[in-house]
């Protein structure tokens, strides 16, 4: 089976690849800021630098300057989208701590990753800037963002689900992961999920990590925090044992941390990602129009290899297939 290399460390390519990364898509806490215009950088920034980052920030920002720009015919016959036009920057709902989906930079205020950067590339596309307002949000208040228009849209590593399509819509979805474990580099008693089995492990209260542990780990003790940082120093401060989510997110915990890493093969069913959206509007067409474009003209595998792609070395895979 082939191998890959993330962070130093060898993982099978089903240890890492049963992502499969989709289809052009856009990016977890509770309040609010403005990301800056993006600015010129040069060189990538490397895991355990100031700001945590291993994106390739010449390569983003190049990624965003090419982004498309929308007919203005187009942008006007959509409701949502000319909504955005008239305010000049899109209001994402999102995070700005996972070192490979969004990242605020400390010293810059920019906040970059394969979410940001779906975000950033749709903001230009109907504003011909790529500028968003990031919300920190939640697993348990990104429905009610949305519910109450707080924000335009989610791009939060957002899982599609039965229940959560009741209350919002989804376009995409933009990418698909399973779950997978994370423990403490010095851990080796813990190499699949067969051995949580009387372990401590942590996952996100509200998330599908709950009910994943309830399935695959029935006789795990599992212990609930509010969002992935409080997680990992769970596992950091051997509070747990170990900290099970979907792989995306632990690829940037791993990616950024030396004191941890995953372990055994990904589980589960796959998990699509979708941009949450209000529900009965028609911005579900327009961004699925998008999305599908995004996919044909090389922007969304250009923006994987300058984010997930630092890490994930090997050639972007297939994006799942977008829902009509």
């Amino acid at each position: 089976m082939d191998r890959i290399e993330i962070a130093g460390r060898s993982l099978t390519r089903r240890g890492v690849l049963s992502l499969g990364l989709g289809t052009l898509g856009a990016g977890v806490m509770a309040a609010c800021s403005n990301t800056p215009s993006l600015p010129p950088s040069s060189g990538s920034a490397s895991a355990g630098g100031a700001s945590g980052s291993v994106i390739d920030l010449a390569a983003y920002d190049a990624v965003l300057a090419k982004g498309a720009v929308a007919d203005a015919s187009l942008v006007e016959a959509n409701s949502w989208a000319k909504a955005i036009k008239a305010r000049g920057v899109i209001n994402r709902g999102g995070t700005d701590t996972s070192s490979l989906f969004s990242l605020r930079d400390p010293a810059t205020g920019k906040v970059a990753g394969f979410d940001a950067g779906i975000s950033q590339l749709l903001a230009k596309y109907i504003t011909g800037q790529p500028k968003e307002n990031l919300s920190q949000v939640t697993v348990d208040t990104r429905e009610t963002l949305l519910q109450n228009q707080s924000v335009d849209l989610i791009i939060a590593t957002y899982s599609i689900t039965p229940a959560r399509q009741q209350k919002v819509d989804f376009a995409g979805p933009y990418y698909e992961s399973k779950s997978a474990i994370l423990v403490k580099s010095t851990t080796t008693n813990i190499n699949s999920v067969d051995d949580l089995a009387g372990k401590n492990v942590a996952t996100q209260a509200a998330s599908t990590g709950v009910a994943l542990l309830q399935k695959y780990a029935p006789k795990a003790n599992v212990q609930t925090f509010d969002d992935n940082p409080k997680c990992l120093a769970a596992v950091q401060q051997g509070r747990v044992d170990a900290y099970v989510i979907d792989q995306s997110i632990l690829l940037s915990d791993v990616a950024k941390n030396k004191d941890v890493k995953l372990v055994g093969d990904p589980f589960g069913n796959s998990d699509p990602y979708g941009i949450g959206l209000h529900k009965g509007t028609d911005a579900l067409a327009f961004v699925n129009t998008w999305l599908k474009a995004m996919e044909a003209d090389g922007t969304w595998a250009a923006l994987w290899k300058a984010t997930v792609g630092q890490v994930v070395k090997s050639e972007p895979p297939t994006p799942p297939a977008i829902a009509s």
